[in-house]
Parts: structure tokens; C-alpha cells; sequence
């Protein structure tokens, strides 16, 4: 096993405004984007953040070889509890995802 944070280019997480968070998954060529499109099922992705997978949007962009996932954030940018004011933390739980590549 390895983590998916060793297959792509990179992970990057970051605020969709004050009360979303997005997180970018670089992929870097078509087969590792399409091998990612695979694995990565967007159920898993709501359970891994804890967030009701009927709040999670993806998108796949082909084109650039990305895949995005957005969702609300559990407290409101700013607020005394929030913990992650640029939301940048949000990648490791996906950088360090194990996975398996044959």
C-alpha cells in the first residue's frame, strides 16, 4: 500500500469562501487521472471528511487532469472554533488516503 499523495503532483485545499472548503488533486498525466477517477469514490471522500456525501460536489476535469471536491465547512471561516482559517490542512487526510496501484 502507498498513499495518493505519492501518485499525483499534488494536493492543495483551500477556501471556497467562508463556508466551503475545496480541495484540488493534481493528477499530472491522463493515466494517473483516470486511475484517480477510479479509486476515488466520492462516498469515501464525504466519509473520510465526515460531511453527508449529498453535500459533496465533484468535479472532473478531464482537461486539466484534475480532480476537485468541495464541501461545507464544519464552522464558518474565522470563527473561534474554526481551526483552519485558509482551510490549506484539509489536503492531508487525502494525501495520505492509502491506496493501492498495480
Amino acid at each position: 500500500m502507498s498513499n495518493l499523495g505519492d501518485h499525483v503532483t499534488k494536493i492543495r485545499s483551500k477556501n471556497a469562501g467562508p463556508f466551503w472548503v475545496t480541495i484540488d488533486i493534481f493528477c499530472g498525466s491522463t493515466e494517473t487521472y483516470a486511475w484517480c477517477c477510479g479509486i476515488l469514490d466520492t462516498n469515501a471522500v464525504a466519509a473520510l471528511y465526515q460531511t453527508p456525501a449529498k453535500d459533496v460536489l465533484r468535479f472532473d476535469i478531464a482537461a486539466l487532469n484534475v480532480i476537485k471536491f468541495s464541501f461545507p465547512r464544519p464552522t464558518i471561516q474565522g470563527a473561534l472554533q474554526d481551526r483552519d482559517m485558509h482551510g490549506a490542512a484539509w489536503a492531508t487526510l487525502l494525501e495520505t488516503l492509502e491506496v493501492e496501484r498495480s
